[in-house]
């Protein structure tokens, strides 16, 4: 279940989208000099003026304060030209995550973590998903993977992946089980599950005697080790599964496609093109 195709394809939708509504913007924040950071926001605002959305890129030392970032997402909450905004985390240990990603306008929130926008996906009426959860079904869907009456489960609760992904499977009438650090015989749980989602960030911890055959396997994890880049699923696993997710080349390009699919859906909706349930 590679990514790849199906990423280009979105991004082509936005683009002519965003065409017909004469552009968009979206604004970044990013504070310190993570390196891997950096990278990310580097290729977001590639990939968004690639399709025509324009962006703002911010950027302040590890030494700014608090407020300082507050203002800024102040500022950019009620700047008309901006339509979508994230803050990259992770923000510097003197700064309250939270705190600061919340207080991004519900509408502009295009990461989704807002608790208006967390509520709303509990509620089945979301504006903005997450987009790695997003990807995922998506990827799922592109691929006939039926969710609908199936056994999911998703390893880590995460507000970021585990949480939304898990709704999201609820809403397309799987039977879903969470599962995290504390549970037990976490090999009794996938060994019964039709779909597996790893979200927990621990490289190659899904090994093939814990994977039904047949079942389909997403790999979330993106883990840096001494030996490369691998994910929290080990490619063996592949041989037991009926479709599989690779790292790299699976989630990560649904991720920064379906986010600015979700620029444009800040901007429909502040132009009053969108309807949306939740409001």
């Amino acid at each position: 279940m590679a990514g790849a195709d199906l990423a280009t394809r979105i991004r082509e939708e936005v683009q002519r989208e965003a065409e017909e509504l004469g552009g968009a913007c979206l604004a970044t924040i990013l504070v310190g000099d993570d390196p891997a950071s950096h990278i990310y926001i580097d290729r977001k605002h590639a990939a968004a003026n690639e399709v025509g959305i324009a962006t703002r890129d911010v950027r302040l030392p590890s030494s700014a304060s608090q407020e300082e970032v507050l203002a800024l997402v102040e500022e950019l909450n009620e700047d008309d030209g901006v339509d979508g905004m994230l803050v990259q985390l992770p923000l510097p240990e003197h700064m309250n995550e939270t705190l600061i990603t919340h207080a991004v306008d519900p509408v502009k929130d295009v990461d989704g973590f807002h608790p208006v926008n967390a509520g709303n996906l509990y509620l089945g009426t979301p504006l903005h998903i997450p987009a790695t959860a997003w990807g995922c079904m998506e990827l799922l869907a592109e691929y006939g993977v039926e969710v609908k009456g199936a056994d999911a489960v998703v390893i880590g609760r995460s507000e970021i992946v585990g949480k939304p992904m898990a709704m999201l499977l609820l809403a397309a009438h799987a039977t879903v089980t969470i599962c995290h650090s504390r549970t037990r015989d976490l090999g009794e749980h996938t060994g019964r599950a039709d779909i597996v989602v790893a979200a927990v960030g621990r490289p190659w911890l899904v090994t093939p005697d814990m994977i039904k055959p047949g079942a389909a396997v997403v790999d979330v994890g993106i883990n840096r080790t001494e030996e490369g880049l691998r994910g929290d699923v080990d490619p063996a696993v592949a041989e037991v599964a009926g479709a599989m997710t690779p790292v790299p080349g699976g989630v990560g390009p649904m991720t920064i496609a379906l986010l600015l699919r979700s620029t444009l859906k800040a901007a429909r909706y502040r132009r009053g093109l969108l309807a949306f349930r939740g409001h």
